[in-house]
């Protein structure tokens, strides 16, 4: 009995030191490619069809879904906090909650959570087929560099589209909110949208707009690394992509936690 359990308590800290050994090997391998593709941003002029083809790919793709989560989640919010209010007759404060939400957290984060699904499991999936049928090798045969050819115009064309669906986002969140607070919560819209405009500051747009870029790195350069070192055929692929989807959500939640707590965390 106790040389099961000792060889199961064995066996327990290998794998947990080979999956840690993993992570810090696949988080260094992550930082350089994001670094390689600052270097090769002096190509983006060159690599400009790829990178508005991304774009079509990232953002274009996904507007629909971005649309109809955008607006439900304004009126849901709007629903669910304008009850609230309604009872102590503070109806009134429900615009000046949800473009504060929207635009400090729950644009960028709802705008990240969908391109992830949409467009960084792509990514990944598509990198990681590249890999394995030895596409990427084939290219580096012939001298023409993976992360120019295929890393840096998706990083470019998701820093681009996620910040600019997170103003479309926003905006479509307000105008749902807009309508719930009209027919069921007996806000005028004349109200509603003057109160929008009172309640927007500088520091709450930049701050999620910042938030949305480096969401944007974030799931590019993540999905971009899981598909460049994918193995084991369409099974590694399948992790690959995962993985990739995965560690995006984790890393969105955590780092937007910190640039929240850095900027209204009486730090900035």
């Amino acid at each position: 009995m106790f040389e099961v359990l000792k060889s199961s308590f064995h066996k327990l800290i290998s794998d947990t030191g080979a999956k840690l050994m993993y992570q810090l090997g696949f988080s260094g391998f992550s930082l350089i490619l994001i670094f390689k593709t600052v270097v090769e941003l002096r190509y983006v002029f060159a690599k400009r069809k790829e990178i508005i083809k991304q774009m079509y790919v990232a953002g274009v793709k996904s507007i629909l879904v971005c649309s109809i989560v955008a607006l439900f989640g304004g009126m849901i919010l709007s629903l669910q906090t304008g009850l609230q209010f309604k009872v102590y007759g503070q109806q009134e404060f429900v615009p000046t909650l949800i473009i504060n939400i929207m635009n400090k957290e729950l644009g960028p984060l709802l705008t990240a959570i969908i391109l992830t699904a949409f467009s960084g499991a792509a990514m990944a999936a598509e990198l990681g087929t590249m890999k394995v049928s030895e596409e990427i090798d084939a290219l580096e045969m012939m001298s023409i560099d993976p992360v120019r050819f295929l890393v840096m115009p998706r990083i470019v064309a998701m820093s681009i589209m996620l910040p600019t669906l997170t103003i479309y986002t926003v905006i479509l969140a307000v105008l749902g909110g807009a309508v719930v607070s009209f027919f069921q919560l007996g806000v005028t819209f004349e109200t509603y949208f003057r109160q929008i405009v009172d309640s927007i500051y500088f520091k709450d747009m930049y701050v999620g707009l910042f938030k949305s870029f480096v969401f944007a790195v974030i799931i590019a350069s993540i999905s971009c690394s899981n598909g460049l070192l994918a193995k084991d055929g369409a099974l590694g692929v399948g992790r690959a992509t995962r993985v990739s989807v995965v560690s995006s959500y984790l890393m969105i939640l955590i780092v937007g936690y910190f640039i929240t707590a850095i900027f209204y965390g009486n730090i900035i």
